[in-house]
Order: C-alpha cells, then structure tokens, then sequence
C-alpha cells in the first residue's frame, strides 16, 4: 500500500533503531511525518526513500 502510515514503533521495527533515533530523524526532518491528533504517523514511502538516500551515499 503506497499510502500507508506507520507509527513510530513500526518504524522502530523495520529501521532497527531504537525510539530515540527514530525522533532524531523525524526532528531533523530526514525521515517525514504527520502528526494525526497526538499520534506521530510515518508514511511508509518516506521510509523507502530514506533508505533510499543512505544507499545512494554509501555508493
């Protein structure tokens, strides 16, 4: 699903960082968000690019 959001422990889950890291990259805007009442939503394809990005550096 291309529209797909995941909180933060999902995120946790398939970056394999702990919560701190992952707050570090939504504050320093590396890793996107939404904020829907007071949950902390990630879109999946912000994770993909991410990745992406880092994949790309490190070649």
């Amino acid at each position: 699903m291309a529209d797909e959001l995941l909180t933060v422990p999902e995120v946790m889950a398939r970056l394999k960082l702990g919560r701190s890291a992952v707050y570090d990259l939504i504050r320093t805007r590396q890793l996107a968000s939404i904020t829907i009442g007071r949950a902390r939503r990630v879109p999946a394809d912000s994770i993909r690019a991410f990745v992406a990005l880092r994949l790309e550096a490190a070649a």
